[in-house]
């Protein structure tokens, strides 16, 4: 692995001096760079420290970051509306930031890139590999082209429902908003905006067309808890 693509620890050096970080020996290779205060936010599940891949971009990185999420098995309209909102989130001068998921997360990085914007991804396991295993090449070309990936996790740790779980908090605490392309309900793009709500971040949600795919997104339109944003432009209006 290159420099960029090596996970790093990144420890969080606000908290007590005794507490433990993800790996001594790797935070001692990589001096930390400024810790994020937005992850302040999360109080108690703040974590004690990050891997990361690229750790010497992310105070510029988490300066302004928007997630764009979705559906892994999305529609091709919400594929488009992926495209068109993080292209336009990443010309405005934003760090477009999602799961690297399948679907909708993964349209939103591609299509940043396409534009040279650089792209935050949190992934839900180690980052020695790539989840899903087949973006490895999406992973790497975050990396090597401005962008940084995160995790809680060390290297060697494989996904499970906890570790969705707290990475989607995770991502939500970065973000200054989440726009929430298309979401069934209960999926795991759900847990990112549920977190938005929890941690006061703008959630900003397409209208739904009143199909199943998209019901979470009508759910917390009804409910008010997000606001709707039918457009890339309505987004960066609302950012």
């Amino acid at each position: 692995m290159s420099a960029s693509t090596t996970p790093a620890a990144w420890p969080n050096t606000g908290r007590s001096r005794n507490s433990p970080t993800p790996s001594s020996r790797a935070a001692s290779s990589s001096p930390p760079t400024q810790w994020p205060a937005a992850l302040a936010d999360l109080g108690p599940a703040c974590p004690l420290g990050l891997w990361v891949r690229a750790h010497d971009r992310l105070p510029e990185l988490t300066t302004s970051t928007v997630v764009v999420t979705g559906n892994r098995v999305a529609s091709p309209e919400a594929i488009e509306r992926s495209t068109a909102f993080a292209t336009a989130v990443a010309e405005a001068g934003h760090t477009v930031a999602a799961a690297l998921a399948y679907g909708v997360d993964a349209t939103a990085h591609e299509a940043a890139h396409l534009i040279g914007g650089p792209t935050l991804a949190v992934l839900p396991r180690g980052l020695d590999r790539a989840y899903p295993h087949n973006h490895a090449p999406l992973l790497n070309a975050i990396s090597e082209n401005g962008g940084a990936a995160l995790s809680l996790y060390r290297p060697g740790t494989v996904t499970s429902s906890a570790t969705l779980k707290a990475s989607a908090a995770l991502l939500a605490a970065l973000s200054r908003a989440v726009i929430l392309i298309e979401a069934l309900d209960h999926a795991q793009a759900l847990r990112t905006a549920e977190a938005a709500i929890d941690l006061k971040r703008p959630l900003l949600a397409v209208p739904s067309d009143g199909g199943i795919r998209a019901g979470g997104n009508a759910r917390l339109l009804a409910e008010r808890l997000a606001r709707p944003c039918a457009s890339p432009a309505r987004a960066l209006e609302l950012l």
